[in-house]
Protein backbone atom coordinates (compact mmCIF):
# COMPACT_ATOMS: atom_id res chain seq x y z
CA UNK A 1 0.00 0.00 0.00
CA UNK A 2 2.58 2.61 1.07
CA UNK A 3 4.66 1.58 -2.11
CA UNK A 4 1.89 2.60 -4.48
CA UNK A 5 1.86 6.05 -2.64
CA UNK A 6 4.63 7.97 -4.41
CA UNK A 7 3.07 6.92 -7.83
CA UNK A 8 -0.40 8.14 -6.83
CA UNK A 9 1.28 11.31 -5.72
CA UNK A 10 3.31 11.67 -8.83
CA UNK A 11 0.99 11.08 -10.75
CA UNK A 12 -1.36 13.82 -9.69
CA UNK A 13 0.98 16.47 -9.63
CA UNK A 14 1.48 15.16 -13.46
CA UNK A 15 -2.15 15.87 -14.32
CA UNK A 16 -2.46 19.43 -14.34
CA UNK A 17 0.64 20.19 -16.74
CA UNK A 18 -0.54 16.86 -19.06
CA UNK A 19 -4.31 17.98 -19.09
CA UNK A 20 -3.10 22.04 -19.86
CA UNK A 21 -2.10 20.86 -23.39
CA UNK A 22 -6.01 20.14 -23.51
CA UNK A 23 -6.61 23.86 -24.09
CA UNK A 24 -3.90 24.44 -26.62
CA UNK A 25 -5.57 21.85 -28.61
CA UNK A 26 -8.71 23.13 -27.86
CA UNK A 27 -7.40 27.03 -29.40
CA UNK A 28 -6.26 25.15 -32.68
CA UNK A 29 -8.78 23.17 -33.23
CA UNK A 30 -11.43 26.17 -32.65
CA UNK A 31 -9.19 28.23 -34.55
CA UNK A 32 -9.13 26.31 -37.75
CA UNK A 33 -12.15 25.43 -37.63
CA UNK A 34 -13.38 28.89 -37.39
CA UNK A 35 -11.32 30.10 -40.23
CA UNK A 36 -12.05 27.29 -42.54
CA UNK A 37 -15.93 27.58 -41.91
CA UNK A 38 -15.71 32.03 -42.30
CA UNK A 39 -13.65 31.48 -45.80
CA UNK A 40 -16.24 29.08 -46.93
CA UNK A 41 -19.92 30.54 -45.93
CA UNK A 42 -21.07 33.95 -47.03
CA UNK A 43 -22.10 36.50 -44.05
CA UNK A 44 -25.22 37.04 -46.09
CA UNK A 45 -28.35 34.23 -45.20
CA UNK A 46 -29.26 34.80 -48.91
CA UNK A 47 -26.81 34.09 -50.89
CA UNK A 48 -28.44 31.03 -51.85
CA UNK A 49 -26.34 28.81 -50.92
CA UNK A 50 -23.80 28.08 -53.51
CA UNK A 51 -21.25 27.27 -50.86
CA UNK A 52 -23.14 23.92 -49.93
CA UNK A 53 -21.55 22.79 -53.15
CA UNK A 54 -18.52 24.49 -53.76
CA UNK A 55 -17.80 24.52 -50.14
CA UNK A 56 -19.09 21.81 -48.73
CA UNK A 57 -16.05 19.40 -48.27
CA UNK A 58 -13.97 22.15 -46.84
CA UNK A 59 -17.13 23.00 -44.53
CA UNK A 60 -17.47 19.20 -43.32
CA UNK A 61 -13.67 19.21 -42.78
CA UNK A 62 -14.21 21.92 -40.21
CA UNK A 63 -17.21 20.36 -38.37
CA UNK A 64 -15.41 17.36 -38.08
CA UNK A 65 -13.71 19.16 -35.78
CA UNK A 66 -15.43 20.58 -33.57
CA UNK A 67 -15.97 17.78 -31.55
CA UNK A 68 -12.49 17.44 -30.47
CA UNK A 69 -12.31 20.72 -29.59
CA UNK A 70 -14.85 20.58 -27.71
CA UNK A 71 -13.89 17.61 -25.32
CA UNK A 72 -10.38 19.71 -25.26
CA UNK A 73 -12.34 22.45 -23.59
CA UNK A 74 -13.80 20.20 -20.87
CA UNK A 75 -10.27 19.03 -20.26
CA UNK A 76 -9.25 22.85 -20.57
CA UNK A 77 -12.05 23.48 -17.85
CA UNK A 78 -10.93 20.74 -15.55
CA UNK A 79 -7.11 22.19 -15.45
CA UNK A 80 -8.34 25.89 -14.21
CA UNK A 81 -10.68 23.95 -11.68
CA UNK A 82 -7.62 21.78 -10.56
CA UNK A 83 -5.91 24.78 -10.03
CA UNK A 84 -8.39 26.88 -8.22
CA UNK A 85 -8.29 24.08 -5.79
CA UNK A 86 -10.02 24.42 -2.16
CA UNK A 87 -10.18 28.61 -3.18
CA UNK A 88 -13.12 27.62 -5.17
CA UNK A 89 -16.16 30.48 -4.84
CA UNK A 90 -19.57 28.37 -5.38
CA UNK A 91 -21.10 31.25 -7.01
CA UNK A 92 -18.22 32.34 -9.34
CA UNK A 93 -17.74 28.67 -9.73
CA UNK A 94 -21.44 28.09 -11.29
CA UNK A 95 -20.69 30.78 -13.32
CA UNK A 96 -17.99 29.45 -14.65
CA UNK A 97 -19.05 25.88 -15.37
CA UNK A 98 -22.28 26.91 -16.59
CA UNK A 99 -20.98 29.59 -19.30
CA UNK A 100 -18.74 27.09 -20.07
CA UNK A 101 -21.10 24.44 -20.58
CA UNK A 102 -23.40 26.35 -22.45
CA UNK A 103 -20.67 27.67 -24.50
CA UNK A 104 -19.68 24.31 -25.72
CA UNK A 105 -23.58 23.30 -26.45
CA UNK A 106 -24.26 26.50 -28.35
CA UNK A 107 -21.00 25.89 -30.62
CA UNK A 108 -22.34 22.20 -30.74
CA UNK A 109 -25.92 23.19 -31.62
CA UNK A 110 -24.02 25.79 -34.45
CA UNK A 111 -22.38 22.69 -36.15
CA UNK A 112 -25.25 20.40 -35.96
CA UNK A 113 -27.14 22.90 -37.72
CA UNK A 114 -24.25 23.68 -40.51
CA UNK A 115 -24.12 19.67 -40.95
CA UNK A 116 -27.49 19.41 -41.23
CA UNK A 117 -27.75 21.99 -44.27
CA UNK A 118 -25.00 19.90 -46.34
CA UNK A 119 -26.84 16.60 -45.54
CA UNK A 120 -29.98 18.06 -46.72
CA UNK A 121 -28.84 19.52 -49.38
CA UNK A 122 -27.05 16.36 -51.08
CA UNK A 123 -30.36 14.82 -50.53
CA UNK A 124 -33.12 17.48 -51.64
CA UNK A 125 -31.24 20.63 -52.72
CA UNK A 126 -33.76 22.86 -54.69
CA UNK A 127 -36.42 22.20 -52.06
CA UNK A 128 -33.32 23.26 -49.47
CA UNK A 129 -33.35 26.40 -50.87
CA UNK A 130 -36.67 27.22 -52.27
CA UNK A 131 -39.01 26.40 -49.67
CA UNK A 132 -36.50 28.80 -47.24
CA UNK A 133 -35.12 26.12 -44.82
CA UNK A 134 -32.09 26.94 -45.49
CA UNK A 135 -32.36 30.75 -44.86
CA UNK A 136 -34.33 29.74 -41.45
CA UNK A 137 -31.63 27.19 -40.51
CA UNK A 138 -28.51 30.38 -41.53
CA UNK A 139 -30.27 32.80 -39.45
CA UNK A 140 -30.46 30.48 -36.73
CA UNK A 141 -27.07 28.91 -37.22
CA UNK A 142 -25.63 32.26 -36.96
CA UNK A 143 -27.26 34.16 -34.07
CA UNK A 144 -26.13 30.96 -32.47
CA UNK A 145 -22.74 31.37 -32.74
CA UNK A 146 -22.03 35.08 -33.28
CA UNK A 147 -24.52 36.33 -30.32
CA UNK A 148 -25.61 33.49 -27.76
CA UNK A 149 -22.12 31.63 -27.89
CA UNK A 150 -19.93 34.33 -27.95
CA UNK A 151 -21.95 36.00 -24.84
CA UNK A 152 -21.26 32.93 -22.64
CA UNK A 153 -17.61 32.94 -23.74
CA UNK A 154 -17.52 36.72 -22.26
CA UNK A 155 -19.19 35.15 -19.06
CA UNK A 156 -17.04 32.58 -18.87
CA UNK A 157 -14.29 34.71 -18.81
CA UNK A 158 -15.62 37.47 -16.69
CA UNK A 159 -16.05 34.89 -13.86
CA UNK A 160 -12.26 33.45 -14.57
CA UNK A 161 -10.96 36.56 -14.39
CA UNK A 162 -12.98 37.51 -10.76
CA UNK A 163 -11.66 34.10 -9.31
CA UNK A 164 -8.32 35.05 -10.12
CA UNK A 165 -8.63 38.16 -9.00
CA UNK A 166 -9.71 36.86 -5.66
CA UNK A 167 -7.43 33.51 -5.45
CA UNK A 168 -4.12 34.66 -6.82
CA UNK A 169 -4.28 32.04 -9.20
CA UNK A 170 -2.88 34.02 -12.59
CA UNK A 171 -1.30 36.99 -12.56
CA UNK A 172 -3.29 40.31 -11.68
CA UNK A 173 -2.27 42.04 -15.23
CA UNK A 174 -3.77 38.61 -16.84
CA UNK A 175 -7.06 39.25 -15.02
CA UNK A 176 -7.24 42.78 -16.33
CA UNK A 177 -6.66 41.44 -20.01
CA UNK A 178 -9.16 38.96 -19.39
CA UNK A 179 -12.08 41.60 -18.32
CA UNK A 180 -10.80 43.79 -21.15
CA UNK A 181 -11.33 41.05 -24.15
CA UNK A 182 -14.53 39.71 -22.43
CA UNK A 183 -16.03 43.39 -22.50
CA UNK A 184 -15.69 43.03 -26.53
CA UNK A 185 -17.11 39.83 -26.67
CA UNK A 186 -20.00 41.26 -24.46
CA UNK A 187 -20.47 44.41 -25.87
CA UNK A 188 -19.43 43.83 -30.20
CA UNK A 189 -22.02 43.61 -32.63
CA UNK A 190 -20.13 42.84 -35.42
CA UNK A 191 -19.97 39.17 -37.23
CA UNK A 192 -16.23 39.61 -37.76
CA UNK A 193 -13.41 36.81 -38.31
CA UNK A 194 -11.11 38.29 -35.35
CA UNK A 195 -13.84 38.75 -32.66
CA UNK A 196 -14.57 35.69 -32.85
CA UNK A 197 -11.46 34.10 -32.61
CA UNK A 198 -10.66 36.21 -29.38
CA UNK A 199 -11.91 33.49 -27.44
CA UNK A 200 -9.70 30.70 -28.41
CA UNK A 201 -6.65 32.94 -28.20
CA UNK A 202 -7.45 34.12 -24.77
CA UNK A 203 -7.62 30.15 -24.14
CA UNK A 204 -4.30 29.69 -25.30
CA UNK A 205 -3.19 32.29 -23.79
CA UNK A 206 -4.57 31.38 -20.26
CA UNK A 207 -3.18 27.08 -21.17
CA UNK A 208 0.33 28.70 -21.85
CA UNK A 209 0.69 30.09 -18.54
CA UNK A 210 -0.53 27.36 -16.90
CA UNK A 211 2.08 25.26 -18.27
CA UNK A 212 4.49 26.89 -18.05
CA UNK A 213 3.92 28.02 -14.59
CA UNK A 214 3.77 24.06 -13.66
CA UNK A 215 6.53 23.49 -15.56
CA UNK A 216 8.63 26.12 -13.11
CA UNK A 217 7.21 24.99 -10.23
CA UNK A 218 8.96 22.46 -8.18
CA UNK A 219 7.01 19.20 -6.55
CA UNK A 220 4.89 20.02 -3.76
CA UNK A 221 6.42 18.16 -0.45
CA UNK A 222 7.70 15.30 -0.40
CA UNK A 223 5.32 11.71 0.24
CA UNK A 224 5.59 12.36 4.38
CA UNK A 225 4.35 16.13 3.77
CA UNK A 226 1.56 14.65 1.37
CA UNK A 227 0.61 12.12 4.67
CA UNK A 228 0.63 15.31 6.80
Amino acid sequence: MNDELPHLIDRRLRTPRAAAIAGILFSLLLTVSVVLIRISIPEDPADGGRWLEEQGSRVALALSLAPFAGIAFLWFIGVVRDRIGHFEDRFFSSVFLGSGLLYLAMMFVSAGLAGSLLTTYAIIPEQLVENGIYTFGRVIMWRISNVYAIRMAGVFMISLGTISVSTHIMPRWLAFVTYGLALVLLLTISYSLWVTLIFPAWVLMISVYILVSNLRSKPVGSVEDALL
